[in-house]
């Protein structure tokens, strides 16, 4: 039996290389393996330099969330490469105390805001507001798919049909022949909406599977809710649920202990997004239902989302970038250490390169308010 499970990993492992391998050539540009410097960056290599002195918010969705707030420490990072200030609100998974902080942002009058893990539609008033200040708004997972939005310069993303599909089939590869399969989603998020609607046609195209039931938990009430779904899912399908997807991490941050107090240790969890360090923490020891997260490389991305306010800035257009999204299982963090989505790729040096060249005859004109789409 351990035989069999130790060559299906590898089996599905090889399957996902295969997959970003797709993906890069498709124009995924993120490399999916560990190379040295420079040479495997796919990103931009040319844009303008650093415009000076620029203040920037983050206004995060809930900070519970590992990607929202490690989107947040990777866009400090990036922004004191260039000299910039950023400061952070944190709508704890709260409508009015979103609503309320991205009002005190955009009245601060700030150059830049990033919408971290919600769509700008949720405060739409707020937003015509900002842009009619020449305020210029980027976000992290704020709409269902990477690149420009009408009320983005930019949305920062991997490809969610390519998570989801990615995560989908992982799972799939893995523990019973016929597979009862329960999706944990949270439909206030465009992007958890694309993820579950590729997860649920991957499970329906697969002739030896069941989609049990996809149960809607909001992220912010995960820890609250998730225990008594457990148990209220293992009543109702008992044996025939044996895997899990969710559309991040956060749902089986709660799910463990359930599970084991049912004496349902056969259960397999998978995630799709984003990598959060509980989620390697308990990938990593191998003794979690989660075996694999599908990660987004989220230092790449808090970096690009200052590039993105930078070309911005400088009334150029957006990068038009897009990461790919690495599938991370107890294998994967064993054999890379312990940030395995944080390859040397040199996206650091690459936007260094651009940021600080300064040609004489080309100098950058950070006056514009109208940023090019």
């Amino acid at each position: 039996m351990r035989g069999r499970r130790l060559a299906a990993r590898r089996i599905r492992i090889a399957l996902c290389l295969l997959v970003l391998g797709s993906l890069a050539l498709s124009g995924h540009v993120f490399a999916a393996g560990r190379t040295s410097g420079a040479k495997s960056w796919r990103g931009p290599h040319a844009g303008p330099a650093a415009c000076p002195s620029k203040r920037v918010i983050y206004v995060g969705a809930d900070f519970k969330n590992g990607g929202i707030a490690g989107i947040y420490r990777a866009v400090q990072t990036a922004a004191t490469e260039l000299g910039w200030s950023v400061s952070k609100v944190d709508g704890q998974g709260d409508v009015a105390t979103l609503r309320q902080g991205f009002s005190e942002a955009v009245r601060s009058h700030p150059d830049g805001i990033v919408v971290g893990g919600f769509q700008p539609d949720e405060v739409s008033d707020l937003v015509a507001l900002a842009q009619s200040e020449n305020i210029v708004l980027v976000g992290w997972h704020a709409a269902e798919a990477p690149g420009p939005t009408k009320d983005l310069f930019a949305n920062v993303s991997t490809d969610p049909f390519a998570v989801a599909e990615i995560a989908a089939n992982d799972a799939l590869s893995v523990g019973a022949r016929t597979p009862g399969v329960v999706i944990f989603t949270d439909s206030r998020f465009a992007i958890a909406r694309t993820k579950t609607d590729r997860m649920k046609r991957v499970v329906q195209q697969c002739g030896r599977c069941k989609l049990l039931s996809v149960e809607d938990v909001p992220i912010s009430s995960a820890a609250k809710l998730v225990p008594p779904a457990v148990v209220r899912l293992n009543g109702r399908f008992g044996r025939a649920w044996t895997h899990t997807l969710s559309i991040n991490d956060v749902h089986f941050d709660n799910m463990n202990f359930p599970l084991k107090n049912l004496g349902r240790g056969d259960i397999v969890n998978v995630s799709a997004g984003d990598g959060s360090h509980k989620a390697l923490s308990r990938i990593g020891s191998g003794l979690s239902q989660q075996v694999a997260t599908v990660a987004e490389p989220l230092n790449t991305q808090g970096w690009q989302l200052i590039d993105e306010l930078n070309r911005a800035f400088a009334g150029e257009r957006p990068s038009g970038f897009v990461t790919t999204p690495l599938l991370i299982t107890t294998e994967t963090l064993r054999g890379t250490g312990a940030s395995p989505m944080e390859l040397d790729i040199g996206y650091k040096d690459a936007y260094r390169a651009i940021w600080h060249a300064q040609p004489v005859a080309n100098k950058v004109d950070c006056s514009s308010t109208s940023p090019q789409r």
